[in-house]
């Protein structure tokens, strides 16, 4: 399955000092990940956004520019099928940027979208007026009752002053736990605890975290 990527820091950085290390792990994982990637960064009020075929470790990352607000996606296609750029997460909207880990089977929603995540993400999206926190915690509860098996939704959702971190599964914790690293100045939310000198802290099953800037 994919691999996710938070990074928000109260200074710039180059995005290289975390893709590298990032990277290696998604090409060391146990599940394959090089079905593409893709990166949303916010530089000067605005998200911009970069998708790359290739698998991210075989990127050198140079069309990344310094940022303080970086959303990665390393992309594990299910049953290797739409292997397209277009494909590739994150997705976004004129406020939300969205990146998506998991498998589900028999899920019953009707949504637009042309994968399974991009019509997660819209189908959230309904619940939201109030608040994206809202919404993504009624959205996912929905899909998990109109799925006949749910392995694994982990869902980060970003917008300018925050970002939502859902975090479910129902196997293979050491797999699908997202984990977190918070300081008074740096923020980070990965699939894969890529830096062993940080004090990672799990996200716990069948939660979800506000993250506020």
């Amino acid at each position: 399955m994919c691999r996710l990527l938070l990074v928000k820091s109260k200074e710039q950085f180059n995005p290289s000092d975390y893709l590298k290390p990032f990277a290696k792990s998604c090409k060391e994982s146990r599940e394959f990940q090089g079905h593409g990637w893709g990166a949303s960064f916010y530089i000067e009020n605005n998200w911009q956004h970069y998708k790359n075929i290739n698998p991210i470790w075989k990127d050198d990352f140079s069309n990344i520019p310094l940022t303080n607000y970086l959303m990665v996606h390393a992309r594990s296609a299910f049953k290797d099928l739409g292997i397209v750029i277009e494909n590739n997460m994150p997705f976004y909207d004129e406020r939300y940027i969205f990146i998506f880990n998991g498998e589900l089977q028999g899920v019953k929603i009707k949504e637009e979208g042309r994968i399974g995540a991009e019509k997660i993400f819209n189908f959230i999206k309904r619940f939201s007026s109030s608040s994206m926190a809202e919404g993504l915690e009624k959205g996912v509860e929905i899909i998990k009752k109109r799925t006949s098996y749910l392995r694994a939704v982990n869902i980060i959702i970003a917008e300018k002053d925050a970002a939502y971190v859902s975090s479910n599964f129902s196997e293979d914790p050491d797999y699908f736990t997202l984990n977190i690293y918070q300081s008074d100045d740096l923020t980070i939310v990965s699939s894969e605890r890529f830096d062993s000198g940080l004090n990672w802290q799990p996200v716990k099953n069948n939660r979800l975290e506000e993250l506020k800037w």
